[in-house]
């Protein structure tokens, strides 16, 4: 019998990205018996288990907003033989110092971040992700919450605060058109079905510019979700835990599939392997010395074998620091 996306399992649903690179650049901080590998975006549990397998002393803690995902990743490592070995916590990224102290762990020697939108939640067509199939427009990765739906915020924000979350998280050049387009559609009635919205911007975007770029919609759709889960402010904090966190010789690993993500994260990381002395300084002293230094030169990218196979890979920046020293200094 065919089965619907929601019942498959996890590993037949999302493809992780540059998997074995990841628990490549992982793996040799947790060798040691212990070892705390923090999976800061458990998804699924495609990236936790294959750490788990590459590293059979460590230990995981599996964080994720998406109660669903959470499940799904427990019956995965359950079914893989290595659920005794991980701790799958509902949060969000940004409260990994919380949830270590909560566990009496004084601190990480792996981190990983898969940020972005899973197989998962796009598969699962309630949540309204995707603009393939007519839901309502939530979009909300932790349905648990009472944030605002993306309903919410086309309802409810200024015309000029739609334009700016349509081209700065969604790099969508017929911002101010469409946003227009959605306070006079609302004037009627509101927009609450992602099927609405999709017709609203098949009027709203140029024939010409339809013709190529992909589907029209991928860019609002990406800028509604990313402002209707507070990503990017979220990320920021994420970042700066996730690095505090880490043990003298622990990695992290971070894949951004928006430039706004990357961003974000290659200002932290800059911040942290460069020498703080001021500029001039005849020595550097021991603590203007980098806290952490480049595993990867700059951003890895899929290659062409994996972006032909998963398109998730066609955007993926990889970058990925290990720490040098423990020595606090100023940022």
């Amino acid at each position: 019998m065919d089965t619907t996306p929601q019942d498959r399992p996890a590993e037949d649903r999302h493809v992780p990205v540059l998997l074995a690179t990841s628990v490549e650049l992982l793996a040799p901080a947790l060798q040691e018996p212990g070892s705390v590998h923090v999976d800061a975006t458990l998804g699924m549990g495609g990236h936790a288990a294959a750490v788990l397998q590459a590293a059979p002393r460590a230990h995981v803690v599996g964080i994720d907003r998406d109660p669903q995902a959470l499940e799904l990743a427990r019956q995965r490592l359950e079914r893989e033989g290595v659920l005794d070995r991980a701790t799958l916590v509902h949060a969000t990224y940004d409260e990994i110092p919380a949830v270590l102290e909560d566990l009496g762990l004084p601190g990480a020697r792996g981190v990983m971040m898969d940020l972005g939108l899973s197989s998962f939640q796009i598969d699962t067509t309630d949540r309204g992700f995707s603009y393939a199939v007519d839901a309502p427009l939530d979009m909300r990765m932790d349905t648990s919450s009472s944030g605002p739906t993306a309903a919410d915020l086309l309802r409810d924000l200024p015309e000029a605060e739609i334009a700016r979350i349509l081209h700065e998280l969604g790099d969508e050049r017929f911002s101010r058109r469409i946003a227009r387009r959605i306070v006079e559609q609302r004037e009627s009635a509101p927009l609450t079905r992602s099927g609405e919205l999709v017709e609203l911007l098949d009027r709203a975007i140029p024939a010409a510019s339809k013709a190529s770029g992909g589907h029209p919609a991928k860019r609002t759709f990406q800028a509604l979700r990313i402002a209707v889960n507070e990503e990017l402010e979220i990320l920021a904090a994420a970042i700066e835990s996730a690095l505090d966190c880490l043990e003298v010789g622990g990695r992290i690993v971070v894949e951004s599939y928006h430039s706004g993500e990357d961003r974000l994260v290659k200002t932290a990381f800059t911040r942290r392997t460069r020498s703080s002395a001021p500029p001039g300084l005849p020595v550097e002293l021991e603590e203007h010395r980098p806290t952490f230094a480049p595993l990867v030169r700059g951003a890895l990218q899929a290659d062409d074998s994996e972006r032909g196979t998963n398109p998730r890979a066609a955007s993926v920046r990889l970058r990925a620091l290990t720490r040098t020293r423990s020595a606090q200094r100023a940022h």
